[in-house]
């Protein structure tokens, strides 16, 4: 799907990592929560509370979870799982990664 209906959208931003990470928060009809960003080239290392679905739209990313060693690629459709109470290190090169982060 290209487009969420019947949502309330956060109007300010939330800024990370120096404006590198940059997302809105989103809720659903349903009461669910997501948020829409955009990681400019960079590597980062994000926290996790609840579990999370990193949704890729546009760009591609390379992500390390937690506890692992090797580094796994994800292109514009395909989505990768976050634990909760975790963490991950995506690093974003060339062009912006665009996601929507499903939270559980």
């Amino acid at each position: 799907m290209s487009q969420f209906d019947n949502v309330a959208v956060t109007k300010k931003a939330n800024v990370y990592f120096d404006g590198k990470c940059v997302s809105h928060s989103l809720t659903l009809a349903d009461g669910s929560k997501k948020s829409v960003g955009v990681i400019l080239p960079s590597t980062l290392t994000f926290n996790t509370g609840a579990p999370e679905i990193m949704e890729t739209v546009a760009g591609s990313c390379r992500v390390k979870m937690a506890g692992e060693s090797e580094w796994k690629a994800y292109g514009a459709g395909q989505s990768f799982n976050v634990p909760g109470n975790s963490s991950f290190e995506i690093e974003v090169a060339g062009e912006p990664y665009h996601y929507v982060c499903h939270f559980a």
